[in-house]
């Protein structure tokens, strides 16, 4: 049974794995975007040049963790800190605009030049962000749902092409939506906070292609709320630099325990090598909450190998096996061709796979 949000706090596991989120949600706390928006660049951002861009962002990255640390132990909150004429966050700003001329966010590394080029990178999206949807969600895992619902924002366009998307109308067409500026964005995040939003929940489709948007829509924020990243998690290693300053708790999916799967069904290559290694930084960095959606006749393939890595590689994390796979999109329209996933997972599979989750002490959280 899926716990009520308003009891899922008491589980001291779940308290203690999500500490950091739980205190910003509280607002005892700073949001992390807000503790690099009050470190101070050397220099002036627009003036550095790439090299020394990446350079200024170590030595931050090296003082963040040290503030992180040193908030953590105290009772900093965020009206406590102020904002210096040129941040962290500004830094972050400007690298990514830097990043935006030759794309380099996610792990097809296109290095697509969005703002001039009319060639499209495998996101399809120009420097445009475009947002499908925004609103209070209470379809999430009880602690981002908490008591008032996650402000879920729905960006278009995908990374990814899964032939079984249940976003497909928005993850795979580029022009859904309507455009968003870093400012309209930040009044998104304000008003979700308003209304009682948990998080920020940046979704989609997939937010990574966004990126450069997203971090200047936090830099004109002063709202105190944990960012959520909810992801395929295919990002470059250079954007996860960038971002794992800036969340405060990871909602990542492990789609595919092999390469194989992950080209035949999502259209992506080095699948594992990457989602893997941006799993690890992640809860290196953070506090995670991994989805694993269990797909029809791929518990030996994909769900157990998977299961078994998070198990030795991430052992604090919690893990949510997901029973809603459904055969759509191009599943549903072209069946002869994906016949082994054109049905649900079968009651055996689902208990099998949370099952071994079990066996290896991962804590999971159904929801239906």
């Amino acid at each position: 049974m899926r716990p009520r949000e308003s009891d899922v706090w008491r589980d001291g596991t779940v308290r203690e794995r999500l500490s950091w989120y739980y205190n910003v949600l509280r607002d005892l706390k700073p949001a992390k975007f807000l503790i690099c928006k009050s470190l101070l660049s050397a220099n002036n951002p627009h003036l550095m040049s790439e090299e020394e861009l990446w350079e200024e962002h170590g030595r931050l990255k090296a003082e963040f963790s040290d503030r992180l640390t040193e908030i953590k132990g105290n009772d900093t909150s965020a009206k406590r800190l102020e904002k210096p004429e040129f941040s962290f966050l500004d830094l972050k700003v400007e690298l990514l605009k830097r990043m935006l001329r030759k794309c380099i966010f996610c792990e097809w590394r296109c290095k697509v030049d969005r703002v001039e080029d009319k060639k499209r990178g495998a996101c399809h999206l120009d420097q445009t962000a475009r947002v499908a949807t925004f609103f209070l969600h209470h379809g999430e895992e009880p602690p981002v749902v908490d008591q008032h619902g996650s402000g879920t924002v729905f960006f278009t366009s995908c990374t990814f092409r899964c032939v079984f998307c249940q976003n497909h109308d928005i993850s795979q067409d580029e022009n859904a939506g309507a455009p968003v500026s870093p400012a309209s964005l930040a009044l998104m995040m304000k008003s979700l906070r308003s209304d009682g939003a948990a998080n920020i929940n940046l979704v989609g489709g997939e937010p990574t292609p966004n990126l450069h948007v997203i971090m200047e829509a936090l830099n004109l924020a002063s709202v105190n709320v944990p960012i959520l990243w909810n992801s395929n998690m295919y990002l470059s290693p250079e954007s996860m630099q960038i971002l794992t300053d800036v969340v405060d708790i990871w909602l990542p999916d492990f789609k595919w325990g092999n390469d194989q799967c992950a080209v035949k069904y999502s259209k992506v290559p080095r699948y594992f090598e990457a989602v893997s290694r941006n799993h690890f930084q992640a809860q290196e960095r953070g506090d995670v909450i991994i989805r694993h959606l269990v797909m029809p006749g791929h518990l030996e393939c994909c769900t157990k190998p998977i299961l078994t890595w998070i198990a030795k590689n991430c052992p604090r994390v919690l893990v949510n096996i997901m029973s809603q796979y459904r055969p759509e999109y191009l599943v549903e329209r072209e069946p002869k061709k994906y016949g082994e996933i054109v049905r649900r997972p079968t009651s055996y599979e689902t208990y099998e796979a949370r099952n071994y989750a079990s066996q290896l002490g991962l804590l999971w959280e159904p929801v239906s």
